[in-house]
């Protein structure tokens, strides 16, 4: 009996672990496309520049060559990051900045109305 609760809580430590690797690789991705997005500009410029400058040196196809080496390194990052959040056992439910991940509206922003100091004090 103890040997099936074991087992059990280990393949819903598994899943959980692989849950919360799935999510970080989304969301690190999503980072790197909508907040990098000078660095993916950045990253194009050195691309397009070493393809010209390796298409002398290389025979083959240097702009395939630079292409998969910066997507490779891109998806290499996104992995290691999630990897290393995932084995520190940060999880995404305990970051403060991914409510817009979990549908959880933030609390800290309420509407105040310029008219509210005239009509507020009427209802009270």
């Amino acid at each position: 009996m103890a040997l099936s609760q074991s087992s059990s809580l280990r393949n819903a430590y598994g899943l959980l672990m692989v849950k919360s690797f799935l999510i970080w690789v989304f969301t690190l991705a999503v980072c790197l496309l909508v907040v990098g997005f000078p660095l993916v500009i950045l990253m194009v410029t050195v691309g397009s520049l070493l393809a010209v400058i390796l298409q002398s040196i290389i025979p083959m196809s240097s702009v395939l060559l630079v292409a998969g080496g910066i997507i490779g390194l891109n998806i290499l990052g996104v992995m290691l990051g999630a990897a290393m959040l995932t084995l520190k056992g940060v999880h995404p439910d305990q970051v403060q900045w991914l409510r817009w991940l979990q549908g959880e509206e933030n609390p800290s922003n309420t509407s105040v109305y310029a008219s509210c100091p005239l009509t507020c004090a009427l209802r009270e």
